[in-house]
């Protein structure tokens, strides 16, 4: 990857491109411009990110055609990217960016390199049929949930902007506002990119994109002779340490195919993704996820196969291939351990524990148990046993419905509590989440011309920790009427 040149002057906006995808991995690509919004107008802008990225929110405001398309800010050169996948096991040997537009890489303040890309910006040469465009819940829903997922510390790709075209589409539910959401992330490198070159044989292209990802996501290994192998373990880390901070957090991300894993170790593409209020590991909310394939409990394991995919797409890249079948195994023989020692840290946080003691996962395990047989709500149950640890138990009697074995379970658990278990309990396990009855709420709203509930909730979901009066609304699940929750597929 070309090296950012000092000379970049920022440009409208603060935009500051400097596109190495675009020049340094011809052929991976086509060039094309979003779809001209015939009416732009900017719905939701995110100051903050602005700031942190280095760019003049007040401008960005002026110009909703940057983020609804038709027009760019100088610098751009949009493209639609190539990739493939499995998706729910079977394999597109072509999927790419359909309804997505890749506008370029900013490079902020702290000269880190950002991917803007819009979504829902019209067709592209991989649209397959469709028509390349969004209706404005699902572009909203990953606003809110990407966000709510950054202030929870986990990594994921970001929203600068939601910007409704002036234009409506037609899906299941009828006639809907069109709109485009603007993604930040570190790439959109996905082990679907791998597999389209892996699978056509052309290994030149494999290994560019290999070496570009290094370059971008790992640099301290470029031009070593493992370089390739190495950048696997790193991957492998990555998506271990992510797949466990979902789980702690009960979201079920809903369609973990391999063009939705992100080789940086980002959350990436919010669809149909929600999170928990009862604790059930056989959780699906995708209305097209039939066998439970992406359950909450079984993220853990399609971790494991989707980076088995991945090592099959760089094997070719390898100088021995027989001695690197025998590493690339062995790193995928110590995913699912790597993963369990990143989620028994989660988990010991969120209990108030401090080091290691060998006891720990039969009291996680333990609560677990009683917490599925009783159905009781994951976030608040941390959030209880939090207030159970400065004193205050009269909560605690809902985490099982076999009350000697919670009264078995409990002593246990105080006797490894951190002296200010207490606080630290408070500062990892939210208040709240983006309960799935509230997100609805706004984004029904929303579509009917109402920001308000949309604003309220991104305000409570981007500062998930705090306690305080007037939160109880959010902090609460779903009333007994709300019934099954079902999410679509639609960003």
């Amino acid at each position: 990857m070309s090296a950012v040149q000092p000379s970049l002057q920022p440009a409208d906006g603060g935009f500051r491109f400097d596109n190495s995808w675009a020049r340094d991995l011809p052929g991976t690509y086509v060039a094309q411009a979003p779809n001209t919004a015939p009416a732009p107008h900017l719905l939701v802008l995110n100051r903050g990110l602005a700031a942190d990225l280095g760019l003049d929110a007040d401008v960005l405001a002026a110009n909703p055609g940057w983020f609804a398309g038709g027009s760019l800010p100088l610098g751009a050169q949009p493209l639609a990217l190539a990739y493939a996948g499995h998706q729910f096991g079977g394999f597109s040997p072509q999927l790419g960016d359909g309804r997505a537009h890749l506008l370029g890489e900013h490079v902020g303040p702290d000269q880190r390199r950002w991917d803007i890309q819009l979504k829902g910006s019209g067709r592209t040469a991989f649209s397959r049929g469709g028509d390349g465009k969004a209706a404005l819940g699902p572009m909203l829903r990953e606003y809110l949930i990407s966000e709510a997922m950054a202030a929870l510390g986990v990594p994921t790709t970001r929203s600068l902007a939601v910007a409704l075209t002036g234009e409506d589409v037609w899906r299941d539910a009828g006639r809907l506002p069109g709109a485009v959401v603007t993604r930040v992330a570190a790439s959109h490198i996905r082990v679907g990119s791998f597999q389209f070159w892996a699978a056509r044989g052309e290994t030149g292209k494999l290994r560019a994109l290999a070496d570009y990802a290094i370059a971008r996501h790992d640099p301290d290994l470029v031009g070593e002779d493992d370089r390739y192998l190495r950048f696997f373990d790193r991957v492998t880390q990555r998506q271990a340490r992510l797949v466990a901070l979902w789980m702690g957090l009960g979201f079920v991300h809903g369609v973990q195919n391999t063009d939705n894993v992100a080789v940086s170790g980002e959350t990436i593409d919010y669809g149909p993704c929600a999170f928990v209020d009862g604790y059930a590991p056989g959780t699906v909310f995708s209305s097209i996820d039939r066998t439970g394939r992406y359950a909450l409990g079984n993220q853990p394991l399609i971790l494991g196969w989707n980076m088995a995919k991945l090592a099959e797409s760089l094997l070719s890249l390898m100088d021995d291939p027989d001695a690197a079948v025998d590493a690339l195994n062995a790193t995928l023989d110590g995913v699912a351990a790597q993963y369990h020692s990143h989620w028994l840290a989660v988990m010991r946080a969120k209990l108030g524990f401090v080091g290691e003691d060998p006891a720990d996962l039969a009291l996680v395990q333990g609560l677990l148990t009683m917490m599925e047989a009783a159905g009781a709500d994951w976030t608040l149950t941390f959030r209880r046993l939090a207030d159970a640890a400065a004193g205050d138990a009269t909560g605690v009697r809902m985490l099982s419905a076999d009350p000697a074995a919670l009264d078995a379970w409990l002593p246990q658990w105080r006797a490894r509590l951190a002296p200010d278990a207490a606080s630290r309990m408070r500062a990892v396990n939210p208040l709240v989440i983006p309960r799935n009855h509230k997100v609805e709420e706004a984004l029904q709203a929303a579509e009917q011309g109402d920001m308000t509930p949309f604003h309220a909730l991104l305000a409570q979901v981007t500062d998930p920790y705090r306690d305080g009066p007037g939160r109880e609304a959010f902090a609460l699940p779903a009333p007994s009427g709300f019934g099954d929750y079902v999410t679509f597929c639609g960003t």
